[in-house]
């Protein structure tokens, strides 16, 4: 009995490796036609991926042009905007400066104003005859001295005599017949006038007319 045992134990183990074998070639045959049924669908995959590809790129391109557009109107209108701020500071600078200039120069005709009086008196004081020459050289000295501060302030004396009356620098007081000067022109200066630097008239020239 015991060797039937062992006769039916090694005819089971012969049929299970004979099992074994004819699975293990079936196992391989249906892997490889596993995989050669997966490799049509991948690349039916990659097929199907390379039209939409090329659908996207277009739009990608329109994109990137809607954005390069957007970017040049803003550079474009920053540009205007610096530009304009460029002319508004220059013209700032323009009206800082004149009014600057013109301040200045009021102020110093407003201070020439209040000693042109002075200045008349000591011209008659230097014209006038005296007989003590200390004197009279010491309002000269003073005379000059006011001139010189007018010439610092930038006031100039009106060209008057013997030029064409000109209504707009000289005032007449007197008119006179002079065969020697020509029509309407200058014969005397009774005061002295004057003008800023820029040419505003502090005071006209008082003059006698020739000839008008």
């Amino acid at each position: 009995m015991t060797e039937n045992t062992e006769n039916t134990a090694k005819k089971a183990d012969t049929e299970e490796e004979n099992a074994v074998q004819t699975e293990a070639p079936e196992t391989e045959e249906q892997a490889e036609k596993d995989t050669s049924a997966e490799t049509p669908e991948e690349g039916t995959a990659e097929a199907v991926d390379t039209p939409e590809a090329s659908e996207e790129k277009p739009d990608e391109v329109a994109v990137l042009t809607e954005k390069a557009a957007a970017l040049e109107k803003q550079l474009a209108d920053e540009k205007e905007r610096y530009l304009r701020l460029d002319a508004e500071y220059y013209n700032f600078r323009q009206r800082s400066v004149k009014e600057k200039s013109e301040a200045y120069e009021n102020a110093s005709a407003d201070a020439a104003k209040e000693i042109l009086s002075v200045i008349d008196n000591f011209e008659r004081a230097s014209q006038a005859e005296c007989s003590d020459e200390n004197f009279k050289k010491g309002i000269d000295m003073i005379f000059k001295q006011y001139l010189g501060v007018l010439d610092k302030l930038g006031i100039k004396e009106i060209e008057a005599e013997g030029k064409t009356f000109d209504p707009n620098f000289h005032n007449a007081v007197q008119s006179t017949e002079n065969e020697e000067l020509g029509e309407n022109t200058v014969a005397q200066v009774l005061q002295k006038g004057y003008v800023t630097g820029s040419g505003k008239v502090l005071r006209p020239a008082m003059v006698i007319v020739a000839n008008p």
